[in-house]
């Protein structure tokens, strides 16, 4: 059962991935657009052009969240993301209150660490990048696996 559930972590992670990137990216859109709602705190609208830390922190969102979303430079979007919430979670919500639900930073906390996780992880099976070095996920882990571990 283990090496079954081993042999399909490439395709969890890529799927995985490519929820986290739709949402990462969709928040964006939200606050750069006003789609879907809008930006947090505007009723429907968007973050004025240029503003910070708020516009920057939404392309980062957009086009970090669709690199990811697509698996393409899934390891450098997801750590440039990854410190896009830690900062968003200690310079507008860590002031407020300590803990994440209290000052309502969870969703900067969980976008945070899973992007830190894909860092570490890669984009998994049916990524982009991938594709265009004509890797696949089984033949990276195949390598991996046979490759001698340093004592």
């Amino acid at each position: 059962m283990t090496g079954r559930l081993n042999s399909t972590r490439p395709y969890a992670i890529g799927l995985f991935r490519i929820v986290v990137g739709l949402l990462f990216a969709v928040h964006g859109a939200a606050s750069l657009f006003g789609v879907l709602g809008g930006a947090a705190g505007t009723n429907g609208g968007t973050i004025d052009a240029g503003t910070w830390p708020g516009w920057y922190a939404a392309v980062i969102q957009l086009v970090g969240g669709a690199l990811v979303l697509f698996g393409l430079g899934t390891r450098a979007a997801a750590f440039i993301s990854s410190g896009s919430m830690a900062y968003a979670y200690f310079d507008v919500h860590q002031s407020a209150a300590l803990w994440p639900i209290q000052n309502g930073g969870e969703l900067s906390v969980l976008f945070c660490w899973t992007m830190l996780l894909l860092v570490f992880t890669g984009s998994g099976a049916l990524g982009l990048d991938q594709l265009l070095t004509g890797r696949t996920a089984s033949a990276t882990e195949d390598k991996r696996a046979s490759e001698p571990v340093a004592a």
